[in-house]
């Protein structure tokens, strides 16, 4: 017998039916009908009085900064339990453990997210509404039973996410972009802008940084890629990373840094801190959105033209997406080689056509070959990610930006992604990126700083035909 039927026996009256397993599990993705918000169980009744009382014993050993994370956890841990107890409540081992989990996230961390961010086969967590959550698994988009009890509750868990970053949201300003203590980032939007309710994405981050090696099992790179990359980054060429939202440009972002030499100085540019660079020698800057009298916004482009006095020898700007693009290639252009940045497009041609459009945003009345030439002189290299079908995430080129015929600014492929392996019984590419034969013309710059790599990167490598 259930909990409910236990406890609905014992008042004399019917058993209340009880969701199987809410909150646990995941289900493939569906359309389901918008059914409102679950029906009150007894276990949710239990588990609202139980947090109350908990607020109540922390009281202010929650704000204690003294206490760490796993300190606070654990006299939760004990509290609850003497909650529990007084409750006389008759529970099961695994309703009582359920019961100590739930309250404890609802109380210190997250709600019925918790546990989805804790999943590390999750990569990405979207609250529709109160009583609606997906989260993408191996590149899947799939339905949860999780929900939260009501808006109320939805919002505390936002407003918690927000504030720790010294952000706020409310109706007067009803989005927000912030991050969580790993680096996750989020993005919240509440009514009246969203019209069904609150809504929450959370892109996660691993914690523990990706490493090429890692992405060469997962098959985003091969070791020819990984290679040239490295003799690119060390030789210090700018180097854009492009693709779609979502496939994985800043990991990406993050692996390229991996390979800049501990000894130079790093400033690293952001609206939300997420990048994860392990040298010791970096200065990590973040914007700052307007206060409630719309004053003492720090914009990206400030924090770049700033960053030109800080003596860096590598600016990293997390993404492009206004006129700061146009600060970035005058600093590529005059003696801050080595730069690397992020920029949405579909393909390296779209990254440069892009580019030109962003400059514009600076509001310089520019003539577009003047743009275009400063693309074409400050951009050494793109690198181009795609999420394919299966939902893999690949790079599909790797792009030499070689200067200007005419009016056009002239790209040359190393590499590219072959899709002609076709598809395996799951639906899975076999195809890899190859070479395609063709030296860049940078790769004699290699060899004037000394950087050794193998020549047989380059060596052409025929497409698998007939695999399909």
């Amino acid at each position: 017998m259930s909990l409910a039927e236990r406890l609905q026996a014992a008042r004399g009256g019917p058993a209340m039916p009880t969701p199987s397993g809410a909150g646990e599990h995941v289900v493939p993705f569906v359309d389901s009908p918008d059914t409102g918000s679950a029906p009150v169980d007894a276990l949710a009744a239990i588990k609202q009085r139980a947090g109350k009382a908990l607020f109540e014993r922390l009281g202010a050993r929650l704000t204690d900064t003294t206490l760490s994370d796993e300190d606070l956890r654990q006299i939760a841990r004990d509290e609850l339990s003497t909650v529990i107890d007084e409750e006389q409540v008759p529970l099961t081992p695994e309703e009582r453990r359920r019961l100590i989990r739930d309250v404890g996230d609802d109380v210190l961390g997250y709600g019925p997210l918790q546990r989805y961010l804790d999943d590390p086969s999750i990569t990405e967590i979207m609250v529709n509404r109160p009583d609606q959550i997906y989260v993408e698994r191996n590149g899947k988009l799939l339905q949860t039973d999780g929900r939260f009890s009501s808006e109320e509750h939805l919002r505390k868990v936002i407003e918690r996410i927000v504030a720790k970053v010294g952000r706020r949201i409310d109706e007067s300003s009803p989005l927000v972009d912030a991050r969580l203590e790993d680096g996750s980032r989020v993005n919240a939007i509440i009514p009246p802008l969203a019209v069904n309710g609150s809504s929450l994405t959370i892109r996660k981050f691993s914690k523990v940084p990706l490493t090429v090696p890692d992405l060469i099992s997962f098959g985003t790179l091969t070791p020819q890629m990984a290679e040239l990359l490295d003799a690119c980054v060390r030789a210090k060429l700018n180097i854009i990373v492009s693709g779609g939202t979502g496939t994985g440009k800043t990991t990406l972002l993050n692996v390229l840094s991996s390979f800049i030499p501990p000894e130079e100085r790093i400033v690293t540019i952001e609206d939300a801190v997420e990048l994860q660079l392990q040298q010791s020698h970096v200065v990590r800057l973040e914007s700052r959105p307007a206060n409630i009298e719309g004053k003492g916004a720090v914009t990206i482009r400030e924090l770049v033209r700033n960053s030109l006095r800080m003596r860096p020898d590598r600016i990293v700007v997390g993404e492009v997406r206004g006129g700061e693009s146009l600060d970035m290639l005058q600093a590529m252009n005059t003696g801050h080689d080595g730069s690397i940045s992020t920029v949405h497009a579909n393909s390296p041609r779209d990254a440069v056509a892009r580019l030109e459009t962003l400059v514009l945003m600076a509001g310089m009345d520019l003539p577009l070959r003047a743009i275009r030439e400063q693309v074409s002189s400050a951009v050494n290299l793109i690198v181009h990610l795609s999420r394919l079908r299966d939902g893999t995430r690949r790079v599909t080129h790797i792009t030499e930006v070689q200067g200007m015929e005419g009016e056009v600014v002239t790209l040359q492929d190393a590499f590219v992604f072959d899709y002609s392996a076709g598809v395996d019984s799951l639906g899975r590419f076999l195809g890899q990126p190859v070479s395609t034969g063709i030296r860049p013309r940078f790769a004699d710059h290699f060899a004037e700083l000394g950087i050794n790599i193998n020549p047989e990167i380059f060596a052409p490598r025929p497409m698998q035909m007939g695999r399909r």
